[in-house]
């Protein structure tokens, strides 16, 4: 036990509520000048603006606010790096590949990176490349809980009802990122590793 023992705690208690609420904390630090608590929330909690987008037979939702830019890829901006990982290279930044299918376990309609599209999103201050089969439109979908009517299922923020009747699944970035493990480390090496390689 010291003087500084239990710092950190209620930050960790504040970021988990504000997840419940789909929304993100992101902390940037910089050694001697200080640090920025970035907080977003969405402006109500019970509606969402949504980008439905189609992988095989199943139709998911990426939160508006998550997305940078979506992408249809050329062979020259794949790279692949040690371990097997696909990246992106997009305006000199290295950016992983996640594939939803392989992380949801469902047959898409195109397996290569090439002939699918590429969703940027960004969760915890990390970006990644998600492949899907194609981009269905925007809308403004509520938000119901899984937590609360089923589980906590990791990657998955809530689900809602289209129009037609279906249950579609709002994903949850931050969660899709740890899923597909890729974590600050790996966001690392890989910049550094294409660094080299352009080196």
């Amino acid at each position: 036990v010291t003087d500084i023992s239990g710092r950190g705690v209620g930050m960790d208690v504040v970021r988990r509520n504000i997840q419940e609420l789909n929304g993100s904390v992101e902390v940037e630090s910089t050694e001697g000048e200080g640090s920025i608590f970035t907080i977003r929330l969405p402006l109500t909690l019970a509606i969402l603006d949504g980008q439905l987008i189609s992988v095989g037979e199943q139709v998911y939702i990426f939160p508006l606010v998550s997305i940078v830019e979506s992408i249809q890829t050329l062979d020259q901006m794949i790279h692949r790096v040690s371990g097997g990982c696909d990246v992106l290279r997009l305006r000199n930044e290295y950016i992983p590949i996640v594939k939803l299918w392989d992380v949801f376990n469902v047959k898409p309609k195109h397996e290569t990176v090439e002939n699918g599209l590429l969703v940027i999103v960004e969760g915890d201050n990390i970006k990644i490349a998600v492949l899907v089969d194609d981009l269905l439109g925007q809308q403004q979908v509520v938000i119901k809980s899984i937590r609360e009517n089923y589980r906590p299922v990791h990657g998955i923020s809530g689900a809602t009802i289209l129009g037609d009747g279906t249950v579609s699944l709002i994903l949850d970035i931050s969660g899709l990122i740890k899923l597909a493990g890729v974590g600050r480390d790996t966001y690392k090496k890989i910049s550094d590793a294409n660094d080299n390689e352009a080196a």
